[in-house]
């Protein structure tokens, strides 16, 4: 079976030259809760204290905005971090955005969303939701957006370097690693499994052949 990764260490090469943007290269895990926490609580207090939003209307339209992250992660990785443009500068932009992490899957500083990354994606989709929902609603819908993407990163660190014993969790981690270490053109999702099921991306492996990383 072919090896998709280079090394399995908690290790890769620097990205750039330059050491100060190669700082901001290497995340750690904890830096999107301290970034985007205080958004999502800023946003509710917005929302209730001075829009005067619901109990029932906030909890629906920030479920509603988790499952919209959910969507939005399959999409960004499957047509945006795995798409390889043409040419030299193709494939070094796709190593930067996305390859690093398929050659070097375990290493520990690139497994969450650089802030450079997160933080205009943040804004693009705020001020999507604001202009689709209005003020009060759109502050609520992109909360639950930004709570799922916190999912995301928390558990994409989890999958690869805790010991996960839950059922639900250590199906949603199998699934993952089988997408690093065997199907990289399947399972495009983290958090979620439920839009490959729907876009027909799920894993054609036999059983026998699902081993996964350690």
């Amino acid at each position: 079976m072919a090896k998709h990764f280079v090394s399995n260490k908690d290790e890769s090469p620097d990205m750039f030259e330059n050491k100060f943007l190669n700082a901001f290269s290497r995340v750690h895990w904890s830096i999107p809760l301290f970034l985007y926490v205080p958004v999502v609580a800023y946003c509710l207090y917005l929302a209730v204290g001075t829009y005067g939003i619901g109990l029932l209307p906030l909890l629906g339209w920030m479920v509603a905005g988790f499952a919209a992250w959910t969507f939005a992660e399959y999409v960004l990785h499957r047509f945006v971090f795995h798409y390889e443009p043409p040419g030299k500068l193709g494939k070094r932009m796709h190593f930067i955005f996305h390859g690093v992490h398929h050659d070097y899957p375990m290493d520990s500083y690139r497994l969450v969303m650089p802030p450079p990354m997160s933080i205009p994606l943040a804004i693009v989709f705020s001020s999507l939701y604001i202009w689709l929902f209005g003020m009060s609603i759109g502050l609520v819908f992109f909360s639950g957006f930004v709570v799922g993407y916190l999912c995301y990163d928390m558990s994409h660190y989890a999958f690869h370097h805790a010991n996960i014993k839950h059922p639900l969790f250590k199906k949603l981690k199998d699934h993952h690693m089988i997408h690093h270490f065997h199907d990289p053109d399947n399972g495009y999702g983290v958090s979620s499994i439920i839009w490959d099921h729907i876009f027909g991306t799920t894993f054609k492996l036999e059983k026998k052949d699902k081993v996964v990383s350690k």
